[in-house]
């Protein structure tokens, strides 16, 4: 395949990126390859909690509030489309009032085309993109759940021709593959949503508004953002929000369409989430946040994790940092609890860090009592994922490019992985940071 991006261009590319804020995704190298990122900042170490607060926990280490095997097991059930979408969902006479129902959740985190990726897709497709073999590994997964998220790093749409770091753009039929994969909700809360200014941002919004899928963290104007999307299963209705920390040094203007919320809008994130608990009876926040390529949590997270909880999140998802991080229990002031998964790493990428190969699927139970209003979480998982490519050099296009459970990945596998020379053992170091009750290598 030909090389698409020269290194002279990567290394142009590289300097305009150090102007803009951290966060971004890494300095680029070679053939739309991302090299590791220089942060600039030391590794944050995690606080200990406060009164009100529950700190990660770490491997090792017990947390009385977790839920224990054997507790409410999940019940069996298919989901039902009853106010999916935009806005306040419709009154459903048939919601239970009565009893408990258990949704089955899973959550993955950056789906980040490289044009490794999207070029290799184009030879499978014979001339036309085709995405659908580089998901089949990790379908299975995926269609287990009744509510599957993904957070979709880079623009899906069809005003722009495809193109790699440092300014993403994906062909939409990345997303046929996404969501024929099974994947039924889409956060487009990130730092490349603006990559392609408002035209690209509408343009994506028009194509996953033609898919059968409830996508947030992204919109069309300030009124567009306050409608919050829901979604209900099992007769439980979920409310989704995302939020980032940046966009890349990128702004939409006062007359442009378009609106997205930052982290830093703490007013509105916090009436936000006040009125999704308000019309939902589970709440979902996804965050991009997080130091890049760096598994610890910083000070952002520390902070921002309990206060969701306070304002009613109930389950907390980041992204951002290209690797895993810890997760766990969080308690706002006000007593109310959420589970957050501090950063799921990269999903889908040719990212040349071998501490960004390693990413997690969040899966969990969330089981809601109609009599109390009580939300509570069993069966919970860290999966862990791999992405594999293969080069015959450094400045050749990848290939072979594919995202894997890590328990089905074979040691003849790793030693053709071509990133960075990772091993299996490196791998699992990768995932230190999960609490060794959570991590469920399947």
């Amino acid at each position: 395949m030909k090389k698409k991006f020269s290194r002279l261009a990567a290394l142009v590319a590289a300097a305009v990126m150090m102007a803009m804020p951290l966060g971004s995704c890494g300095a680029q190298d070679g053939a739309g390859k991302t090299a590791p990122a220089d942060n600039g900042t030391a590794a944050q170490t995690e606080a200990p909690a406060q009164e009100g607060e529950a700190a990660p926990v770490q491997e090792g280490q017990t947390d009385p509030n977790a839920a224990q095997p054997g507790d409410a097991p999940a019940a069996d059930g298919t989901a039902e489309g009853e106010g999916e979408g935009e806005g306040e969902p419709a009154a459903d006479p048939n919601k239970p009032t009565t009893g408990t129902a258990t949704v089955h959740l899973l959550c993955a985190g950056d789906n980040l085309i490289h044009d490794n990726i999207y070029e290799e897709a184009k030879t499978l497709g014979g001339g036309k993109y085709d995405f659908h073999s580089m998901y089949e590994e990790i379908k299975p997964y995926v269609q287990k759940a009744d509510i599957a998220i993904l957070n979709q790093e880079t623009l899906v749409n069809d005003a722009f021709e495809a193109s790699t770091y440092p300014i993403f753009s994906t062909p939409t039929e990345d997303g046929d593959a996404v969501v024929d994969t099974g994947f039924n909700v889409i956060s487009m809360s990130n730092n490349h949503v603006l990559d392609k200014g408002s035209e690209g941002l509408i343009s994506s919004l028009d194509y996953w508004d033609s898919k059968d899928v409830v996508h947030y963290g992204a919109y069309r104007d300030t009124e567009d953002s306050e409608n919050i999307r829901t979604k209900t299963v099992n007769g439980v209705t979920f409310a989704f929000l995302g939020y980032m920390e940046h966009t890349n040094g990128f702004f939409l203007d006062d007359d442009e369409p378009g609106k997205v919320v930052y982290l830093d809008e703490d007013v509105t994130i916090k009436q936000q989430i006040e009125h999704a608990r308000e019309i939902a009876d589970v709440v979902v926040v996804s965050c991009h946040f997080g130091t890049e390529v760096v598994h610890d949590i910083n000070a952002q997270q520390q902070t921002m994790a309990p206060e969701l909880a306070d304002w009613g999140a109930d389950l907390i998802i980041g992204t951002q940092a290209h690797c895993v991080s810890t997760c766990g229990f969080v308690t706002g002031e006000n007593g109310h609890r959420a589970f957050c998964y501090y950063g799921l790493g990269n999903f889908f990428h040719t990212m040349y860090d071998r501490h960004s190969a390693v990413g997690i699927f969040g899966d969990l139970d969330i089981t809601y009592d109609f009599d109390s209003g009580e939300v509570s979480f069993d069966n919970i998982k860290a999966i862990p994922t791999i992405s594999h490519f293969e080069a015959d050099s450094f400045d050749s296009m990848w290939y072979n490019c594919k995202v894997y459970p890590l328990a089905k990945y074979t040691d003849e596998q790793f030693a053709r992985n071509f990133n960075d020379g990772i091993t299996r053992e490196q791998a699992m170091e990768c995932l230190d940071c999960i609490p060794s009750k959570y991590l469920s290598i399947e």
